[in-house]
């Protein structure tokens, strides 16, 4: 009950449609039974005496058009209701997706999302749109003919109505299966479209290594169960319209036995027992519609369960009551007693009492050994993650205390994984600021050193990139989201190996474009090229969550069994391989072949 008023309440501001849907099933229910009465004066006066033939064919007419129309417009009336309603319901549901936390989809797979906006959403939209109406429109049909049955003869009526009480408790218990087991099926649904994305996201691995038998054997054994949890729901569901089927024979042969009885007595007329036998006959089709509309009601309160789940979840990062606006960045940026584990981490703290400022307009490097916590930490000022201990600080002002919008206003991000959608490449980097004209998108382009490779497109800024950008090369990737993040404009910027996996060329043209990116920003880099890191104002080191050194480049370098010496000498002895064997620098030994490959 409880989940069916939440679904109602979607569907308040449309109470003008609902009421104008209930009027016309309450005109097609009267119309309905209208023409069931007419069974007693055709056969009582028509057949016989041929009297009153005009009204009954005019009755006949027009309780036909008045039928047709209410069932058009309840139908009309009742589905639009059940679209806007279903519209909302989705479009919250993205949105309230959108704005949990970098942890909720850490915890998540997109193909279960995508299975609650999309199968789960269906669910409740065919409830609402069609069951609802069915439920609303063949009950008051009922309603109609049973009172019809009962104004002219009580007993015949009851006769006729006894097994009715007999079909509520398998209903019920079968509705209760229908609902268990379609939330199961709901759930294999899931994991049938977490299977699919994953593999068709994955192509070119699932391709080079083989993996179509594999993916495939996943797929079908996912399939398999969900057709199984199929299958039990048709089972219950096609359970009904058979017992409802016999209640009508149990019905009309109560009804045979008790009229021939009342005719041979003369207390019923051959129309009026017609008119009853019609009206039975009536009556067949909106209880075999309702046998199913129980069914139907319990997988959308199943697939409502799983809805309302997630729009209950609440996100680890959300405005404060009362969260100011933050304003632009001016002094600094502190970390203070920072600590931060993951809620399933089994290990404790990825970060542990890191404390350090940044001054405005400065450079950081961030570096350490793989599972340091670098990219942990830079998720931090953003508030992808809410941190555990401690707090971090824009201008003396903790960032927990100011809107997340206004926070992320002023961040700029540019990682390896570079995300482009889906449009043309214009939009794209019009993503950061939508209202930005031609001009300045283009300029944000030529900045970025993406300008000369988009004029030789087929459709220049308007052309399609693909799914993730796939149809652009990863520098030209890059380069567009350097060009997004120049648009955007923002004070803070961060980097998180922005160049890793480059060729040369095009780690030279994206090099130039971050330093122009950079300039008079306060930027937080995570980057494995030498170049980067030795420019850097600052540079933390990081060692398994705890902020083992900071300082310049020469100073880490100086300084007495550093673990920044030892970073920067194993990735300079990578290099040296690379380039045929330079020395390590002065002071700084090389280490030997074999060691853990790291990336500052």
């Amino acid at each position: 009950m409880n989940l069916l008023l939440r679904l109602a309440r979607y569907g308040n501001p449309y109470r003008l449609w609902f009421a104008g849907a209930v009027i016309a099933m309450l005109v097609y229910a009267a119309a309905h039974t209208g023409r069931a009465y007419l069974f007693k004066p055709i056969f009582d006066d028509v057949l016989p005496g041929r009297t009153g033939l005009a009204w009954v064919v005019t009755a006949v007419i027009g309780l036909s058009v008045f039928k047709g129309l209410a069932e058009y417009f309840s139908v009309y009336l009742m589905t639009g209701v059940g679209e806007r309603l279903v519209r909302d319901l989705r479009s919250q549901l993205f949105g309230h997706i959108l704005s949990q936390s970098a942890g909720f989809f850490a915890r998540r797979t997109t193909g279960a999302l995508m299975s609650r906006i999309t199968n789960d959403i269906n669910r409740i939209q065919h409830a609402v749109a069609q069951t609802v109406g069915d439920l609303l429109r063949e009950s008051a049909t009922l309603i109609g003919l049973a009172g019809l049955l009962l104004y002219h003869d009580t007993g015949l009526a009851l006769v006729c109505l006894t097994g009715a009480p007999v079909v509520v408790y398998p209903l019920v218990r079968l509705g209760q299966r229908v609902r268990r087991t379609t939330r199961r099926g709901q759930q294999e649904l899931e994991h049938l479209s977490h299977i699919s994305a994953e593999a068709f996201a994955g192509h070119r691995i699932v391709k080079a290594f083989a993996g179509e038998h594999y993916e495939q054997r996943r797929f079908d054994q996912a399939s398999e169960r969900l057709y199984r949890m199929n299958m039990k729901v048709t089972s219950s569901v096609s359970a009904l319209p058979p017992l409802m089927e016999w209640l009508g024979a149990f019905a009309i042969v109560g009804v045979l036995w008790y009229g021939s009885r009342e005719i041979a007595s003369g207390a019923l007329t051959e129309g009026e027992f017609t008119l009853f036998v019609g009206a039975m006959l009536l009556m067949y089709a909106p209880i075999k519609r309702l046998s199913r509309v129980n069914a139907n009601i319990q997988q959308a309160l199943a697939a409502s369960e799983r809805v309302f789940e997630l729009l209950d979840t609440r996100s680890e990062a959300a405005d404060k009551p009362g969260a100011r606006k933050l304003p632009p960045l001016e002094r600094s940026i502190a970390f203070r007693d920072v600590s931060f584990a993951y809620g399933d981490a089994p290990d404790g703290n990825v970060l542990d009492r890191v404390s350090f400022e940044v001054e405005a307009g400065q450079v950081v490097a961030v570096v350490g050994l793989s599972g340091a916590g670098k990219t942990t930490l830079v998720n931090l000022v953003p508030r992808f993650y809410e941190v555990s201990g401690g707090s971090i600080a824009i201008d003396d002002v903790d960032i927990r205390d100011v809107t997340l919008a206004s926070l992320r206003a002023q961040i700029g991000i540019v990682t390896q994984d570079t995300v482009l959608f889906d449009d043309t490449i214009g939009n794209n980097i019009a993503y950061a600021s939508p209202a930005a004209s031609r001009e300045a998108i283009e300029a944000a382009a030529r900045a970025a050193h993406a300008h000369e490779f988009i004029e030789t497109l087929p459709a220049g800024y308007d052309t399609l990139i693909g799914d993730r950008g796939q149809r652009l090369s990863g520098g030209q990737r890059q380069r567009v989201a350097i060009a997004r993040a120049l648009l955007r404009n923002s004070p803070i910027l961060i980097l998180d190996e922005a160049t890793s996996s480059l060729d040369a060329e095009s780690e030279l043209l994206v090099q130039d474009a971050l330093a122009k990116l950079m300039l008079n920003r306060t930027a937080f880099v995570i980057a494995h090229r030498l170049s980067t890191v030795r420019r850097a104002d600052r540079i933390v080191v990081l060692d398994h969550g705890l902020v083992r050194e900071i300082g310049r480049h020469e100073e880490l370098l100086a300084a007495p069994d550093s673990l920044y010496a030892k970073l920067y000498a194993l990735q300079l002895f990578d290099r040296s391989g690379e380039d045929g064997g330079a020395a390590a620098p002065d002071g700084v030994a090389a280490p030997t072949p074999g060691a853990d490959r790291v990336a500052p």
